[in-house]
């Protein structure tokens, strides 16, 4: 993130906003004239401009201008004294973010700043999102073995065999090596072979004739005849019932079939990709899959990794995925926190790319602010990372020995801002604390003393906050964000726990 430039050329204005700025680990910049900022722009930019009306050298007003001309969407807020508030007011017009009155106080000051440090951090989101986004993402090695293969494979026409996890994006890939072959012009007919019931299958795949069946009142071309000239996707091939492997087997070897019902060999000239989560290999042993089907669809092997795999590409596929739901549900996109993305980093998602693709589509709902941190997500992700730790810390070091030959691996390591397993809510103090509690709460229960909730919960917010504002050196807003609470209810509770004695 770029720093926060001021500019005034009041020395004690530039010293209070800097301080406050540090404080809220803000970084900053400070000019004491208009002409350094223009000349510095040529260099740099900032993420949010906090600007003085009356200066030496040339107005805020002035600078309000030629800012807004070298940069639309960077927020500036202009500094004014009571008496400028007419200048204020046409500054809008210029196109500030909002006014700051002077005097100011601090506070307040530094909350309008990250308003404004919120407003400009959404328009670069909105940037990206509109930037074109690549058909599929991933930096890592193993996904970058995949891109490999599809441009060695995009002047052939060979059967492809797409194996991988469920949700690790097959349909993607099948869909690129059409894109990207001589096929390219023609359709790209896709069907899961599990998802419909085994007695329409074939009438799915091959087409039927009028009066075939029950309830065939019309003559209807099946999946083979729509994707002629072009690419069939049979995706879970491995699910497909046994006597309909033999029709495919033929279709793949002489390119024949006959519509259900029908007596007329049909001609399809098509591409075939199949793909599937199982392992063929060991249902041919089994006997519930043809080994010559096996064998002429297993031309060319494509592995697809899952995404535990790759958690490299973990933070470049969240924030695509939460500009796809934006746009989707016609909302500004949010952005997600260092934090948040280590957490998701750690997850090992069963559910691979679709699942990660869910998640994001829920946060984009249900986070309450534009940028997501660590608490906001979804449950099973926060149970997820604290319950090794936490049974580590509730039963002791054997609960995770690891085998006396095997030396326990030394704990990765954590990027900063990110919460390690031992700085987790879960996990660090909920024993003894906990313990402690419930000594209490049973003698004052056995003790008949009234009101027991209400005495132990203004204790225990009371120490909450007592805690969060020593951690925090006295700044309530960032105790508040801290607690994950709002400034306004850390100021109430504060006041109605007697804490500002």
């Amino acid at each position: 993130m770029k720093p926060i430039w001021i500019v005034d050329d009041d020395h004690s204005i530039r010293f209070v906003l800097e301080k406050a700025l540090a404080r809220e680990g803000l970084e900053s910049r400070s000019f004491t004239n208009a002409r350094d900022v223009l000349a510095a722009l040529d260099d740099a930019a900032p993420q949010v401009l906090v600007s003085d009306i009356r200066m030496p050298g040339g107005s805020g007003i002035e600078l309000l201008a030629k800012v807004k001309a070298r940069l639309p969407g960077l927020p500036v807020i202009i500094m004014t004294a009571y008496s400028d508030l007419d200048s204020a007011v046409s500054s809008f017009q210029g196109g500030a973010f909002e006014y700051l009155p002077k005097p100011f106080d601090v506070t307040k000051a530094v909350e309008l700043i990250r308003r404004a440090l919120e407003e400009s951090l959404r328009e670069e989101v909105a940037d990206i999102s509109q930037a074109q986004m690549p058909e599929m993402l991933g930096q890592a090695p193993a996904m970058q073995d995949v891109f490999r293969a599809i441009g060695r494979l995009s002047q052939s026409i060979v059967t492809v065999l797409i194996t991988g996890e469920s949700g690790s994006g097959k349909e993607l890939v099948a869909h690129a090596l059409h894109k990207h072959s001589p096929r390219a012009g023609g359709p790209f007919v896709a069907i899961n072979t599990a998802a419909i019931p085994k007695d329409l299958l074939e009438s799915e795949l091959f087409g039927h004739e009028r009066g075939a069946f029950t309830g065939a009142q019309t003559t209807r071309r099946g999946r083979f005849e729509q994707a002629d000239g072009g690419t069939l996707f049979l995706d879970e091939i491995g699910d497909m019932p046994f006597e309909l492997q033999t029709r495919l087997l033929r279709v793949l070897s002489d390119g024949q079939f006959y519509r259900v019902g029908g007596h007329s060999p049909m001609r399809a000239n098509v591409r075939v990709i199949a793909a599937t989560h199982q392992n063929l290999e060991d249902r041919v042993r089994l006997g519930s899959f043809r080994e010559d089907l096996y064998h002429r669809l297993n031309v060319i092997r494509l592995r697809l990794p899952a995404l535990r795999e790759r958690r490299e590409d973990v933070a470049a596929l969240a924030r695509f995925f939460l500009q796809k739901s934006a746009r989707e549900l016609s909302v500004d996109a949010k952005r997600i926190s260092e934090p948040a993305l280590q957490q998701l980093m750690q997850f090992d998602f069963p559910g691979n790319v679709r699942q990660l693709e869910n998640i994001c589509h829920w946060l984009t709902v249900m986070a309450p602010a534009q940028v997501i941190e660590a608490k906001d997500l979804p449950p099973e992700l926060l149970a997820s990372a604290g319950t090794g730790a936490a049974r580590a810390a509730v039963e002791g070091p054997a609960a995770v020995a690891t085998p006396a030959a095997t030396p326990a691996p030394a704990p990765a390591p954590v990027a900063a801002g990110s919460l390690a397993p031992a700085e987790a809510p879960p996990v660090g103090y909920p024993v003894p604390l906990l313990a402690d509690q419930e000594r209490e709460t049973r003698q004052l229960l056995e003790a008949g003393v009234p009101d027991v909730w209400d005495a132990l919960t203004r204790k225990f917010e009371a120490q909450l906050i007592h805690t969060a504002l020593d951690v925090t050196r006295g700044r309530r807003i960032e105790a508040a964000h801290k607690l994950g609470i709002g400034r306004n209810t850390i100021t109430r509770k504060i006041q109605e726990l007697g804490l500002d004695a």
